[in-house]
């Protein structure tokens, strides 16, 4: 006869991802002639619960190298951005967000920039990032236990206590 347990576990109830782009300015000491590379470093992030909702703070430093004095000189000057992101994610099976949740926040695609452009001694920049969300919350599993199963095997021992009573007639010669 079957009966079932219950498993409480932690699993995935909720994951979801977004695509973001945002503008960016970058005010360098002197005035940019032409951007040489633009590029984005030491991306951090966290998210936490906040009110039903999961709210990302993260930040990224810019590194814009450019030249300037009529394209003889070059230079480089770093910005940090900080950013914040709310993402509305869908939980399944009626679970919740509550403060015993995790919430693990993923980079899919690392904030890169897509275009950049100089205006009044400013580089102004497009810059794109994809942020994955997964909500980890306990849930619970339904299994069928077999209880009147019997799965052992049954060992003979017998033939280990059995002495062997030709050891005593041993020819000595055997090997002559």
């Amino acid at each position: 006869m079957a009966s079932y347990k219950e498993i409480v576990t932690k699993a995935v109830v909720g994951k979801a991802k977004k695509n973001s782009s945002a503008k960016y300015t970058v005010k360098p000491e002197e005035q940019p002639d032409t951007v040489l590379g633009c590029w984005v470093i030491n991306h951090t992030f966290n998210g936490q619960n906040q009110n039903g909702a999961v709210n990302i703070d993260g930040s990224f430093d810019v590194n814009v190298w450019y030249s300037y004095n009529n394209d003889t000189k070059t230079a480089v000057t770093t910005k940090r951005f900080n950013y914040n992101d709310k993402m509305n994610v869908r939980l399944k099976d009626g679970a919740s967000l509550n403060d015993a949740s995790e919430i693990i926040v993923r980079s899919l695609n690392q904030p890169t920039v897509t275009d950049v452009s100089i205006k009044d001694g400013e580089v102004n920049m497009t810059i794109e990032k994809e942020l994955g969300v997964e909500i980890v919350g306990n849930t619970m599993l339904k299994v069928s236990v077999e209880d009147d199963t019997d799965d052992y095997d049954v060992l003979d021992d017998n033939e280990d206590n059995e002495i062997n009573s030709s050891v005593d007639n041993i020819n000595t010669d055997y090997l002559s």
